[in-house]
């Protein structure tokens, strides 16, 4: 049986995805977005098919130095810029909508 139970601490892992047609230099734009800001990328995942680019991260921003808001609007706008879907979301949040 599935707990549904909420946790009691919130965690500081956010989960990025980011879709778009490949191109070089992605993964050096958001990591390098992400250092800038003091956030650990814990996991990471790409892969290319038939020319398009996927990744979904796993990020610690404990020691960020940005707002989990302001990281997503500078994330989509720059990955609008280069053609790319980012999408940011906060761990709980992602389990919570995956549970059921």
């Amino acid at each position: 049986m599935m707990n549904l139970e909420p946790k009691n601490e919130s965690s500081n892992r956010v989960i990025i995805s980011i879709l778009g047609k490949d191109q070089i230099g992605i993964i050096a734009w958001m990591t390098g977005r992400l250092a800038e800001k003091s956030i650990n990328v814990l996991d990471l995942s790409q892969t290319i098919i038939q020319g398009f680019f996927t990744m979904i991260m796993i990020v610690d921003v404990s020691q960020a130095t940005v707002s989990l808001a302001n990281l997503t609007e500078q994330l989509q706008r720059e990955g609008a810029e280069r053609g790319l879907k980012v999408n940011v979301q906060h761990e709980d949040i992602f389990e919570f909508m995956h549970r059921i």
